[in-house]
């Protein structure tokens, strides 16, 4: 069973940085597409960033520009490297694995086969 474990969030301020990790185990990175999703309270799961097997990225409209995901085979990690934060960013922060790509964009939270336990980010203006 794939794990995926979440690091890196942080109260801060607007206007500064984070980096979220995500620690794949019990399989390897090569085999899935990876998300970053992130649910605010009374708010829907959302997409934020997808990367494909193949590299292609997506992201959503509100954080293009200032956010960026990447990878790391050597060390089976997803990265979200976030830039600029505001305040409507504070949410918690979700890790997913998709064995098959999403349809399109980003895919929904039910595309993915599976999750991290997520990680809190909350910005202060």
């Amino acid at each position: 069973q794939v794990q995926l474990v979440e690091s890196g969030g942080d109260s801060v301020q607007a206007g500064t940085g984070l980096r979220l990790s995500c620690l794949l185990s019990r399989s390897t990175l090569n085999r899935y597409h990876m998300a970053w999703f992130r649910q605010a309270p009374g708010e829907q799961r959302e997409g934020v960033a997808s990367i494909r097997r193949d590299g292609r990225t997506v992201y959503a409209d509100p954080v293009i520009g200032r956010f960026t995901i990447s990878k790391d085979y050597a060390k089976n990690t997803v990265y979200l490297q976030m830039d600029s934060l505001k305040s409507e960013d504070t949410a918690m922060y979700y890790c997913a694995a998709s064995r098959q790509p999403p349809l399109f964009g980003i895919g929904t939270h039910g595309a993915y086969d599976y999750w991290g336990q997520g990680t809190q980010v909350t910005v202060s203006s």
